[in-house]
C-alpha cells in the first residue's frame, strides 16, 4: 500500500511539473507560432493563403447607386431652392481581378486591378431605363468653367447652346447617367474652345468606372518587413501627385485600400484613393465581431472633408467652400465637381439647408471599415461617398437663368463588401480558430498543474505521516525497560534484615 501510494504521489508530481513546462512553453512559443503563421499567409507571396484572395478578390462586391432627382427644375431657374427625391438604389455586382502582375527585386509588386460590373435587377428598386431630370452636367459644368472667358466666348457658347437645345436640366435614363451618351454638346465645346473637354462624343458619370482599372499600383510584398505589406511604393510610376496645393496633400499614403499590413493598432488607417485623387485616413471607432471574427472599426473623422479654416492641414486642398465636401475640379478636367459624404453628412449645415430633401445620418450614410486586427484584413466595408456639381447663373450664357449658387447632389454610391462563404470559414479555421485553441491549451495546462503538484504533495506528506506512526522512536523503547529495573529491589530482602540479631 505504502510503495503504490508513493508511485501514485510521484506519478502525479510527474504529470504536474509536465503540464506546466508544456503551458509554459505553449505560453511563451505559441504567440511567436501565431505571428509567424500569419506573417507567412498574409504576405504578396504565390504560396501565401491570402495570395489567391488578394489576386481574384472572392468577396461579393456591390456597388450601390441614389440619384437625386430635381423635382422642381423651372422654379430652380428662376432662382428658388432645389428640391430633391432620392431615387433607387440600382445594385451592380462588382468583380474584381488583378492582371499584369510583376513582381521586383526589391520587394515590390505591380498591377493593374480591374471592375467588372453587372447590374442587379432583383436587388434594385427600379431599372436602367427609368428616366429621371438631373441637371445638365456638361452644360452646367462648362458654364462654370467659363466664366471667366471674355463675354464673346460665352456668346457663343450661348448659341450653341440654343441650336442644341440645350437646356440647364435634362430627363434621361439611369443607364445613360451611369454609363454614356452621345452628346453633340461636347464636340461644340471642343470647338468653341479647344481642348477644354479631352474627349470626344459621349459623356457618363461611370464611363471610366466599368471595364476599366483604376491605375497601375506598385505595393509592398511584405517579404523582408511583414509591417510594409500592401504598403504604396508609387501609383502610375507616382511617388506624389501633383493635384493639390501641398506637398502634405499630394503624398501617397498607406496601402490601396484592400488590405494593410498585420498586428494593427486601434488608431488609423491610410489608404490612396484614386477616385478620390487624393490619400485618406480612417479613424479608429470600436472594437466587434464579425460572424465570430474579432473586428477594429475605423470610420472617417469629421476633420476629412473639412475646409483649411475648420482644419489647417487641409489648406492645401482648396480653394475651399464650406466643411463638408473636397474640390475634385483639379483631378476632373477642372469641372466643378465635389465629393462629399452621401446628404452632406458630417459637412456644415449651410450645405444640407440649401436644397430641400436631404436627411443626413450615420447609420445610412458614414462609411467603415472592419478589419480583422491580425492579419490587417477587411472582413466588413461599406464605402460610401456623393458626388455634387457647383451650379449657378452665370452672366453671358442665358441658359443658367437666375439660378442661385448651390453645390447640388447629384447622386451618392456605396462599395459594399463581406467575407462569407467558404472563404470565411477558412479564414475563420486558420487564424481565429487555430491561434484560439492554442490559446486556451496553454492555459489549460498551467491550470492542471497546479492541482496535480498540490495533490502529488499531499499524498506525501499523507505517507510521511502514516510511516511516523508506525515505527516508534528510541525514547519509546527507553520508557518500556524502566519501570522493570525499578521493581526489582521491592522484590529482594536487604541484607540487614537476612542476617542473625546481634
Amino acid at each position: 500500500m505504502a510503495v503504490a501510494q508513493r508511485r501514485l504521489s510521484v506519478g502525479l508530481g510527474l504529470a504536474g511539473v509536465a503540464c506546466a513546462l508544456l503551458g509554459g512553453c505553449l505560453l511563451l512559443v505559441g504567440p511567436l507560432i501565431i505571428r509567424q503563421q500569419v506573417v507567412k499567409n498574409v504576405r504578396i507571396d504565390p504560396s501565401s493563403i491570402s495570395f489567391q484572395m488578394w489576386k481574384d478578390i472572392p468577396v461579393p462586391f456591390y456597388l450601390t447607386v441614389h440619384f437625386f432627382e430635381v423635382l422642381n427644375p423651372k422654379q430652380v431657374l428662376r432662382g428658388e431652392k432645389p428640391v430633391l427625391s432620392q431615387r433607387g438604389p440600382y445594385v451592380y455586382r462588382e468583380y474584381r481581378f488583378k492582371t499584369n502582375i510583376t513582381f521586383y527585386d526589391n520587394d515590390t509588386v505591380s498591377y493593374l486591378e480591374y471592375r467588372h460590373l453587372f447590374f442587379q435587377p432583383d436587388l434594385s428598386n427600379g431599372t436602367e431605363e427609368e428616366y429621371i431630370v438631373v441637371p445638365n452636367i456638361m452644360m452646367m459644368g462648362a458654364a462654370v468653367m467659363m466664366e471667366k472667358l471674355p463675354a464673346f466666348v460665352k456668346f457663343l457658347l450661348s448659341g450653341a447652346l440654343a441650336s442644341l437645345k440645350q437646356e440647364a436640366f435634362m430627363n434621361r435614363t439611369v443607364g445613360e447617367i451611369m454609363w454614356g451618351y452621345d452628346d453633340p454638346l461636347i464636340d461644340a465645346i471642343n470647338m468653341i474652345v479647344p481642348g477644354l473637354l479631352p474627349f470626344k462624343g459621349k459623356f457618363g458619370l461611370f464611363m471610366d468606372f466599368n471595364n476599366s482599372n483604376s491605375g497601375r499600383f506598385t505595393v509592398n510584398t511584405g517579404m523582408k518587413n511583414i509591417s510594409q505589406v500592401h504598403m504604396v511604393d508609387s501609383w502610375n510610376g507616382l511617388k506624389m501627385v501633383n493635384y493639390w496645393r501641398s506637398s502634405q496633400c499630394n503624398m501617397i499614403n498607406g496601402t490601396a485600400g484592400e488590405m494593410w499590413p498585420p498586428f494593427l493598432s486601434p488608431t488609423f488607417l491610410d489608404f490612396y484613393s484614386p477616385d478620390a485623387c487624393r490619400s485618406m485616413r480612417l479613424v479608429y471607432e470600436q472594437s466587434g465581431q464579425f460572424k465570430g471574427v474579432p473586428t477594429y472599426r475605423f470610420v472617417a473623422p469629421k476633420t476629412l472633408f473639412a475646409n483649411g479654416t475648420d482644419y489647417p492641414p487641409n489648406e492645401g486642398f482648396c480653394p475651399c467652400m464650406q466643411s463638408g465636401i473636397l474640390n475634385v475640379s483639379t483631378c476632373r478636367l477642372n469641372a466643378p465637381m465635389f465629393i462629399s459624404h452621401p446628404h452632406f453628412y458630417n459637412a456644415d449645415p449651410f450645405l444640407v439647408n440649401a436644397v430641400e430633401g436631404l436627411h443626413p445620418n450615420k447609420d445610412q450614410h458614414g462609411l467603415f471599415l472592419d478589419v480583422h486586427p491580425m492579419t490587417g484584413i477587411p472582413m466588413n466595408c461599406s464605402i460610401k461617398l456623393q458626388l455634387n456639381l457647383y451650379i449657378k447663373h452665370v452672366s453671358g450664357i442665358t441658359q443658367t437663368g437666375k439660378i442661385k449658387p448651390v453645390v447640388l447632389p447629384l447622386l451618392w454610391f456605396a462599395e459594399s463588401g463581406s467575407i462569407e462563404g467558404s472563404v470565411l470559414k477558412q479564414f475563420y479555421t486558420n487564424l481565429v480558430l487555430l491561434p484560439s485553441v492554442l490559446e486556451y491549451l496553454q492555459y489549460i495546462f498551467l491550470g492542471l498543474s497546479v492541482p496535480l503538484i498540490i495533490s502529488a504533495a499531499v499524498l506525501m506528506a499523507m505517507r510521511k505521516g502514516s510511516a511516523a506512526e508506525k515505527s516508534p522512536g528510541p525514547h519509546a523503547r527507553q520508557s518500556k525497560a524502566t519501570p522493570s529495573s525499578e521493581t526489582t529491589p521491592l522484590l529482594q530482602d536487604s541484607p540487614s534484615q537476612d542476617g542473625p540479631e546481634a
